[in-house]
């Protein structure tokens, strides 16, 4: 099992963005070994066809999948997939002993019924799905330690909740005003050709999409609602910026003390955040910059009181393929090994 007691582990759809991350990651991470790389399209082509630069780095081929081959050669298997094809493949590798961790959104809900009503599909795995733990490892640290199937956040939804979880959890805001207004790089969108993801469109322009109807809007409430302990509605608003990593994410709520100060919210999040290593809270009037956490598992928040409003101020910065995706799985991973919550995980970003 494994080169030098390493895990084997598996990647299926290792040709994207997320499963590069994963490549990068695991290849470097001292716990694990990477025995498969599967993909449909791609299968039977050297992973170094699909990424050059790593050919001197990554000598194996991308196969057809075969569940039950995964299972045999696999402890580990990350499925980084499109919606819908993860409740497909997951139950026969849990059957099988996996554990299993899905980027894919197919595993994030509570309720499967949330999930059908705002991706479609026909699920018929509720019993699996309920054993299901969302990877917020900040939020659910203990839960994931116990998990065999995690279902990894969606990027926006994991740089708003970790700006927004404290002032939830401590009762600090009037849930019903809160407001996240987000931006994206361009690999969030994936490595398909999409016409609004040709240089000649997204360069030199913002726009904002999905207004009033993104899907990652029900993951982000059901996540609010856990933490108010009573149902939350948000107003989510993502934007396509003209960069390839990141996001920021500001959140405007009102509070329900009008009295409290910067210095306490700066405190509460310290408190909150104190044993979580990939969480920065910054001092007062730094606010986070996207390419302070790019390359990392880093999440930089900054705050800021509006006494004139009345409202709390909170930003948060993440690299989107890293915190977002890829890095956040590899946490879980090192929770659910018992492994140190770092373990292989860049600490220190490109910059500039």
């Amino acid at each position: 099992m494994g080169n030098m007691g390493r895990v084997p582990v598996g990647i299926i759809g290792a040709s994207g963005y997320g499963g590069v991350q994963l490549v990068r990651l695991l290849k470097e991470h001292p716990g694990v070994e990477i025995v498969y790389l599967g993909g449909e399209s791609s299968a039977g082509k050297p992973f170094s066809d699909l990424y050059p630069h790593l050919s001197p780095f990554v000598d194996l081929k991308i196969e057809a999948i075969d569940l039950e081959e995964i299972a045999n050669r696999c402890q580990v298997v990350f499925l980084s997939l499109p919606n819908g094809l993860a409740y497909q493949m997951a139950p026969t590798l849990l059957a099988k002993g996996c554990k299993v961790l899905d980027l894919s959104a197919d595993y994030r809900f509570f309720d499967v019924n949330t999930y059908t009503s705002w991706y479609g599909g026909d699920r018929q795995d509720q019993e699996i799905a309920s054993t299901s733990v969302y990877g917020l490892p900040e939020l659910y640290r203990d839960r994931i330690a116990q998990a065999q199937l995690i279902g990894c956040p969606g990027c926006y939804p994991t740089a708003s909740l970790l700006a927004l979880a404290p002032l939830l959890k401590q009762a600090l805001i009037l849930p019903e005003t809160a407001i996240i207004d987000a931006k994206s790089g361009t690999s969030g969108g994936g490595r398909q050709a999409k016409i609004n993801m040709l240089l000649a469109e997204a360069d030199s322009s913002l726009g904002a999409y999905g207004v009033a109807r993104h899907r990652h809007t029900p993951e982000i409430e059901q996540i609010c609602s856990d933490l108010a302990g009573s149902e939350v509605m948000v107003q989510f608003t993502p934007h396509l910026i003209p960069m390839v990593r990141g996001i920021l994410a500001t959140v405007y709520a009102t509070m329900r003390d009008p009295g409290l100060q910067l210095t306490d919210f700066i405190t509460i999040y310290n408190a909150f955040y104190r044993n979580a290593p990939w969480v920065k809270v910054l001092p007062s009037g730094t606010y986070p910059q996207t390419k302070w956490a790019c390359g990392t598992n880093l999440c930089y928040i900054g705050l800021e009181v509006d006494s004139r409003t009345g409202r709390v101020i909170v930003m948060s910065a993440i690299d989107n393929l890293m915190k977002g995706q890829a890095g956040q799985a590899v946490q879980c991973l090192n929770l659910m090994m018992g492994w140190e919550e770092t373990l292989g995980l860049p600490q220190l970003s490109f910059y500039p």
